[in-house]
Order: C-alpha cells, then sequence, then structure tokens
C-alpha cells in the first residue's frame, strides 16, 4: 500500500511539474524611442515562443513570457527586472534601449539571473559590467561600422562626407564612422549635424553638396532626421551614394520613407537568400499572414537560444542555464550564410565580427546583399 501511494505521488508530482510554464521575462519598450526596434523584435519573439510550445515546448513544459515595458527609461527599467526576478523568470530577455538595459544587469547579477539582448549593439554592455550571468547576440557597433567600412573600401572611396543628429548615439556613432574613415585612408570633406526636431534638412544637404563628396556617411539614428535628409537628398537631385548605419535597416523607413531609398545601401545582419531566413519567413507569412523583416529575426533568434540553452541544462536551475548558454553554439535567422552565434574564451558577446552584410534598397524595399564582413 505504502509503495503504491509514493508511486501515486511521484506520479501526481511529475504531472503538476509537466504542468508547470517556464517562465522567461521579457523588458520591452513600447511608448519610447526604442519602439521602432523594440515591437518587432517582441512579435518575433512571440512567434518564436508559440512554435516551441507548439512542438511540445522544453522539458515537457511550455514557455510562459511575461512581459514588461520600462518606457525605454533606465530609472525603470532595472524596477522591471526585478519584478520579473520575483515572479519566478529563469531568463531575461532584454530588447530595449542599451542604457536601460545596463540598469538592468545590476538586478540580474545580483539574484543570478540569466540575462540576453538579441538586439542591443552598444559595445560596452558586455565590458561595464562583470556579469557572468548576461550575454549580448545582437551585432556590436564597432561589427556594424567596420562592415560598412569594409564595403567603402571596396569602392575605392577617398573623399565623403558624414552626416548625423545630435542624439547621444548619433553622435556616439559619428565619432566612430568619422575614426574608421580616417584610419582607413578616407577623407571626411564634410560634417553636418541635423537637429532633433528640425523641419528641414536642406541648410546641411548644401553644405555637403558644395563639398562634392564621392559618397555620404549617414550616422543618425534618429527617424524623422534621417527622413528629412533623405528628402534634401532626394529634392537636391544629389547623384552621390549613400552608405547608412543600422538605423536604416528598421523597417519603419519603407513607409515613413517612401519614395526616397532606392539605391541606399545599409549595414544589416540579415541576408534574404539564407536558407534559414527562408524558412523562417515562409512559416511566419503561413502562421500570422504577415511578412516579417530582419528585426524579427532577433527576437526569434534570442528566445530559441534561451529554449536551447534550458534543453541542453536540463533543468531550470539558473547556475546550470548559465553554463549552458555559455557553451552554446547556435545557427539562427540572423548573420550572413553559415554564421553561427559563439562565446569563445568566456566572452558574453556572441555575434560573430564577420557575420554582417551590407544591403541595398531596391525601390522601398530592403533588397540584396552586396557586401559580406569585414574582408
Amino acid at each position: 500500500m505504502r509503495k503504491w501511494l509514493a508511486a501515486l505521488l511521484a506520479a501526481v508530482s511529475a504531472s503538476v511539474v509537466a504542468q508547470e510554464t517556464i517562465k522567461i521575462g521579457v523588458i520591452t519598450d513600447k511608448v519610447g524611442p526604442a519602439k521602432p526596434y523594440s515591437e518587432p523584435t517582441l512579435e518575433g519573439i512571440q512567434f518564436g515562443a508559440n512554435e516551441i510550445n507548439a512542438a511540445g515546448g522544453v522539458l515537457g513544459r511550455k514557455i510562459e513570457l511575461l512581459i514588461e515595458d520600462d518606457q525605454g527609461r533606465p530609472d525603470i527599467s532595472a524596477a522591471m527586472a526585478r519584478k520579473l526576478v520575483d515572479a519566478g523568470a529563469v531568463f531575461i530577455l532584454s530588447i530595449t534601449l542599451t542604457p536601460a538595459t545596463q540598469q538592468q544587469q545590476n538586478v540580474t547579477l545580483e539574484a543570478k539571473t540569466p540575462q540576453m539582448t538579441p538586439m542591443n549593439s552598444g559595445d560596452t554592455l558586455t565590458t561595464q559590467l562583470q556579469n557572468p550571468y548576461f550575454w549580448q547576440t545582437g551585432p556590436l557597433g564597432s561589427i556594424q561600422i567596420a562592415t560598412l567600412l569594409s564595403h567603402a573600401r571596396s569602392k575605392q572611396l577617398k573623399r565623403v562626407a558624414l552626416i548625423t543628429d545630435n542624439s547621444d548615439l548619433g553622435q556616439l556613432l559619428a565619432k566612430f564612422f568619422r575614426a574608421g574613415l580616417e584610419k582607413s585612408g578616407i577623407q571626411v570633406v564634410a560634417e553636418e549635424v541635423v537637429p532633433r526636431g528640425a523641419t528641414t534638412a536642406e541648410p546641411q544637404m548644401q553644405k555637403v553638396r558644395a563639398a562634392n563628396p564621392e559618397a555620404m556617411f549617414m550616422a543618425g539614428v534618429l527617424t524623422p532626421e534621417n527622413v528629412l535628409i533623405l528628402r534634401a537628398y532626394r529634392q537636391m537631385a544629389l547623384k552621390f551614394p549613400i552608405h547608412s548605419s543600422y538605423n536604416l535597416s528598421v523597417p519603419q523607413y519603407m513607409s515613413v520613407a517612401k519614395g526616397l531609398l532606392n539605391g541606399i545601401t545599409f549595414v544589416d545582419a540579415y541576408d534574404p537568400e539564407k536558407p534559414e531566413v527562408k524558412k523562417f519567413e515562409a512559416d511566419y507569412r503561413k502562421a500570422t499572414g504577415k511578412l516579417p523583416y530582419n528585426i524579427h529575426g532577433y527576437g526569434y533568434d534570442g528566445i530559441k537560444m534561451v529554449a536551447e540553452a534550458i534543453k541542453r541544462a536540463g533543468s531550470t536551475d539558473k547556475e546550470k542555464i548559465r553554463a549552458a548558454m555559455q557553451s552554446l553554439e547556435f545557427s539562427g535567422v540572423m548573420g550572413a550564410k553559415g554564421m553561427k552565434y559563439v562565446f569563445p574564451d568566456g566572452k558574453r558577446a556572441g555575434f560573430d565580427p564577420n557575420g554582417m552584410v551590407v544591403r541595398v534598397y531596391e525601390g522601398d524595399k530592403q533588397g540584396r546583399v552586396v557586401h559580406v564582413g569585414q574582408k
């Protein structure tokens, strides 16, 4: 009788565990400046989680997403991380601004809770704080710029213009662009700034035209100001090519800058000809009726990597998940053909330095790859 009762209790316990969900926290920005990135990334996470659950979940358990909005504000973001830890999240995905993600790390380090950002590009996210529970799989800003400059060298450019906005990130990107261009022996003959809230970029573009550059580099991150630059470029019938930072890979530009994009190149981490991308797009369209874009892929890869780490850990023990994540090699949707995410020698930034591509706008659509890596 006792053996029978013990077996029954064990079976009931196993059934309860199987019914429990595995809670994954997500900190997003639904209303702040990161929304154009965060929104499609979250959709990619949700699609990936649904796909995982439809296939039986992880360790026989469904994934449950706990989603919090930090409005892109660092002062709120840490509190959201604490809320998710207290709610039982065994892993947290951060898809908000870099400064907000940095603040969350203070909580995840203290709570020893694994955390990853699948989209942020700030080079300092894994260096300012030595947090062994944090990983970054979005391509670093330095990788993006190096890839775009490699493309510029292949064009044998000698004299270029540089334009940005007055946001902190826009100024930082321009600084990296300038240093990279000069190191490559490319002269910056004009450097202009379009301030936040401007109503036109014609004065800046007139100065750029007067400098007669062979090409212009866009380092700005503010969407309205970038649209002003593109509009002035078209209205003035300028012919030199434009090479843009990663910001122009945001799908939003295909609607807000309609008619202004054809021929512009931009650095990206998404190759539409990659087999994994073709499958992802077909599956996403079948499930949602919509075509996903590059940024959806970041979220999709992120939740898939988390699920794989938990699977390899064999449990929801956070320390085991941390160890599994650090040793993970993963082929996903993002990156050039054949790229794998990997964290060598204990590093926690997992995007391959040669995994980025340069693409060109064809009409109002993000088109083909024209350059790969930093070679």
